[in-house]
């Protein structure tokens, strides 16, 4: 009763504030589960059952999930002799170090996800792994530390017969391929008996020639056991990039990054977080494919500049008819800052797109400016009030304003529809309107206290 009572009333009050929580293990899941907390940098688990076998500290949803972080090497107390498989979500190389230097010396299974692959200060401890026969590690921002630490990693553990490697890996004459995985995993795992991948590789393209491509890549996997391999090769001559994704399908991969509109499709229910780029538009068929092959995104981040050749169309036949609503049912946080203005109108005109509630939304100030005709714009307004948090960008600094969507100013009638409880304004722009804006915002959204002592 007391547990409910602090999950469903106190912690919405305070979840933002949190810096640290100790915690029991019959209590762990439920206060973790409740609330997103963006500031928790500490946790202490006590009461743990001395036999305890297997631990997840791995949220489902994406949006909730806790990222631990050892500034220090944990303390000998932070140990189990009978622990044999850990599900965890981690900051950065240093700490599936400290996991890994024989505090856990039962453990079997390691399921492991990176917020960034860098190179430790130091790295102390390099001894073998035997007991490990199951290891899994995803990380979704490009390392440059394929060769110098992922694959020394994997070495300790010689008596792996399960690897699951989702990574992103800056290369420099080649993309990471069938043969790259054959030379430096496979023939070196004697026990190894299944493998899944997905590893997208980033190349900046200088004066290279033969530079490989989709069909070439996917030569290398004609002699893998597992021979549902999916190769797809792209390459932006204005950013003078490459950029290769190769990946064991059916995938249970959470990110799918680095999308172009020669993306082959199928269907990936694992991916919560994905993202969008090309150098050529997107069409709104081309959103429709997405929404189909990720029908659990949580996070969408869009990267595109062009404007769309078939919106153009439709205008002059003054016809959106036979455009089908795309749905997103899980989606709650939407980045369309780097994009061209048809871009947010597919995402906030309610005739394209059903956004579910309170999502987060980042986006260019000015721009939000002209898609919605100075927040007057009728066809954006459905979606809009869907907005639960809101990223302004602008120029230099950075402000936060806190709201509890008061209607005593409904004469704002303009900026009503797009009011929110939390708006932060990255830059501060010395267009009037824009100033205007953020005050009539800040007003709307005071408490009646913060109001009564204004006027």
């Amino acid at each position: 009763m007391m547990l409910n009572r602090f999950c469903l009333q106190i912690l919405p009050e305070i979840h933002d504030k949190i810096k640290w929580f100790n915690l029991e293990s019959s209590s762990m899941k439920h206060i973790l589960c409740a609330r997103n907390y963006p500031n928790l940098y500490a946790l202490g688990l006590y009461n743990i059952d001395e036999d305890l076998i297997y631990l997840s500290l791995y949220e489902s949803s994406y949006k909730n999930r806790l990222r631990l972080c050892f500034d220090d090497p944990p303390p000998p107390t932070f140990h189990s002799s009978t622990l044999q498989k850990l599900n965890i979500k981690i900051r950065c190389f240093d700490d599936c170090l400290y996991l890994l230097d024989g505090r856990f010396n039962q453990l079997n299974t390691l399921f492991v996800d990176f917020l960034s692959i860098q190179r430790p200060e130091e790295i102390h401890n390099q001894s073998d792994l035997p007991n490990l026969k199951c290891f899994s590690l995803s990380c979704n921002y490009e390392t440059n530390y394929y060769d110098e630490l992922i694959l020394p990693l994997l070495y300790r553990m010689s008596n792996l017969e399960q690897i699951s490697l989702y990574i992103a890996i800056f290369v420099d004459e080649t993309f990471i391929d069938g043969n790259n995985l054959k030379r430096n995993i496979i023939n070196r795992m004697p026990r190894l008996n299944q493998f899944r991948f997905y590893i997208r590789s980033l190349m900046l393209i200088h004066n290279q020639v033969n530079l490989p491509s989709t069909e070439g890549s996917q030569c290398t996997f004609i002699d893998f056991s597992n021979n549902n391999i999916i190769s797809n090769v792209n390459y932006f001559p204005e950013a003078r990039k490459g950029r290769c994704h190769i990946y064991s399908y059916p995938s249970r991969m959470q990110y799918y990054s680095g999308i172009t509109n020669n993306f082959p499709g199928g269907l990936y229910t694992y991916v919560r977080v994905v993202l969008l780029l090309d150098e050529h538009p997107f069409e709104h068929e081309f959103f429709l494919r997405i929404q189909k092959s990720f029908p659990f995104m949580e996070q969408l981040s869009l990267i595109n500049h062009k404007s769309q050749n078939r919106k153009q169309s439709s205008e002059l036949n003054n016809d959106n008819r036979n455009l089908s609503v795309i749905q997103y049912s899980f989606l709650n946080a939407l980045d369309i800052v780097e994009v061209h203005d048809d871009y947010i109108e597919q995402f906030l005109f309610d005739t394209k797109t059903h956004l579910q509630n309170n999502v987060l939304l980042c986006i260019n100030y000015k721009s939000l400016k002209r898609v919605t005709h100075n927040f007057t714009r009728d066809a954006t307004r459905i979606n809009c009030t869907k907005i639960n948090e809101l990223i302004l960008f602008a120029f230099n600094n950075a402000k936060t304003v806190k709201n509890d969507n008061s209607s005593r100013f409904k004469d704002f009638s303009r900026y009503h529809y797009l009011t929110h409880r939390n708006i932060t304004i990255i830059g501060i722009d010395d267009d009037e309107e824009f100033q205007n804006t953020v005050k009539v915002m800040q007003i709307m959204n005071m408490s009646n206290d913060d109001l009564n002592s204004i006027f």
